[in-house]
């Protein structure tokens, strides 16, 4: 990737960015072929979904993701560069693509800044091949035209471009000049979401028969019993209707609001659906050849009181089932890192991860990324962990669609993002929705090992269901 300084591309005057636009359109057309153009600049404080409700259009791709406790959230709409790949080599498919977008690369800015330059936003599936007429395929990568970001107290808008040699220029220059005026000096106007501030919700109903969720429990521990596999993660899902459309950004206000340690997010297929949710669960990061990951396993409800808060949590740290699922998860992750070289750090005991409605067992793990070793390689053998498949991995995978009994699309899939300098992160599409119209379909998951009760998951799932089910009905 080329990299200029913010004056080569023109920011002072729309003549001189014309002039920059067609030097790299001529530039395309001396390579045979379409380069990815970045134009990053740092303005004043943005809210990023503030952004994204001003520009949303149900039929753009866009990604957002935000976290207030760590005060940050980015937005991206719309399609600079689009890439989707299908089955067991889907992860390297990206790889591959997000390296030869970059080797054609021209970004320009400050790239110290949080967020500036090309990012590249994904979504993967839980399984590697999508199923016919579900909304995501097995994997999407998109460079968005647009994209805003807050971090550590920093704002930087993002305009990225294809270029190749029949682009027109003039209209490149306005695109871009139009939209960094819009971001020096953004207008706070009040979105109108369909239906007011909120819609009456019709009927909520549970995907398959009555009762089929402790059967299948009940089942998978017939299985554990018969030695098939230690543990497995069953998910339910509820499809629920109103009597108007349902806007995802409406939906993530409640939830950013009331999750503010977790991921609320958005990511948009261009089709007029929607992928949305509050997830408590990182699954990858790398800065600067750092790389954390967590195992999150084991559950407990919140209490009402801070006794009765503290009486749960201390319960959750001395039950052998919850510790032995987390134990589980915790040694998979870990194995998975050290097969690849790596050495992770980690305390022996997990501590406890409250949210608004449930409380987790948690234990961070840290390791120091290998030269020449990427991100999406190391995320393509995590994926999927134990805390939303099974152990052994390949054998509950292949069970869980058969005890569901519907496909999970982007649900406990990876969702996140990649920067030009091989940095990013990702977290687990946990706590979620997919929005189509007035429609929404809920999911909410259990880990199932010996010991294990179809009541107790089945209360579980219901506790996981509730913020879900609260944002839609606020």
């Amino acid at each position: 990737m080329t990299i200029l300084p913010l004056d080569a591309a023109g920011s002072r005057t729309p003549e001189a960015l014309r002039g920059f636009l067609g030097e790299c359109r001529a530039s395309a057309a001396r390579q045979g072929g379409s380069q990815l153009v970045s134009i990053s600049i740092e303005v004043d404080t943005l809210d990023p979904l503030a952004v994204l409700e001003s520009i949303f259009e149900p039929d753009e791709p866009h990604f957002y993701v935000e976290r207030p406790a760590e005060r940050m959230a980015v937005a991206g709409a719309e399609a600079a560069a689009l890439f989707t790949a299908d089955g067991p080599g889907r992860f390297a498919a990206c790889r591959d693509f997000i390296d030869e977008t970059l080797a054609r690369a021209v970004a320009v800015g400050d790239l110290s800044a949080p967020f500036s330059g090309p990012h590249f936003f994904a979504a993967f599936a839980f399984s590697d091949r999508a199923e016919p007429g579900e909304p995501f395929p097995a994997a999407t990568v998109f460079v968005p035209r647009w994209q805003v970001a807050h971090c550590r107290g920093r704002t930087v808008a993002t305009a990225n471009l294809s270029v190749d040699g029949s682009s027109s220029v003039d209209l490149l220059t306005e695109r871009v000049w139009r939209a960094h005026a819009k971001f020096r000096a953004f207008d706070y106007a009040a979105p109108e979401f369909p239906g007011g501030p909120a819609l009456p919700v019709a009927e909520v109903s549970e995907v398959g028969a009555a009762g089929g969720y402790a059967a299948a429990v009940a089942r998978a521990l017939e299985d554990i019993a018969g030695g098939a596999f230690e543990k497995i993660v069953l998910a339910r899902a509820k499809d629920l209707s109103t009597p108007g459309t349902l806007h995802p950004l409406r939906v993530l206000n409640g939830l950013r609001q009331r999750f503010s340690d977790c991921y609320a997010f958005s990511v948009a297929n261009g089709r007029g659906q929607s992928f949305i949710g509050a997830s408590p669960e990182r699954l990858l990061r790398v800065d600067a050849g750092d790389l954390v990951t967590e195992a999150l396993a084991g559950s407990a409800a919140r209490g009402s009181s801070a006794s009765q808060d503290a009486a749960l949590a201390a319960s959750l740290l001395r039950d052998d089932k919850e510790l032995r699922e987390h134990r589980l998860v915790l040694d998979f992750i870990t194995g998975r890192l050290r097969s690849l070289g790596l050495n992770p750090e980690f305390a022996e005991q997990p501590t406890i991860r409250k949210l608004a409605n449930v409380q987790h067992l948690h234990t961070a793990v840290r390791a120091e990324l290998q030269t020449g070793m990427r991100l999406l390689d190391v995320l393509a053998g995590l994926c999927p962990t134990p805390a939303v498949g099974g152990v052994p991995r390949e054998a509950a995978a292949a069970r869980i669609r058969v005890l569901e009994g519907f496909p999970r699309g982007l649900y406990a899939g990876a969702l996140g993002w990649v920067d030009a300098e091989g940095g990013g992160e990702f977290f687990v599409g946990l706590r979620s929705a997919l929005i189509d119209g007035a429609r929404a379909r809920l999911f909410a998951g259990a880990g199932i090992v010996a010991g294990s009760s179809p009541e107790r998951e089945v209360a579980e799932t219901e506790i996981k269901f509730g913020a879900m089910e609260q944002a839609l009905r606020s």
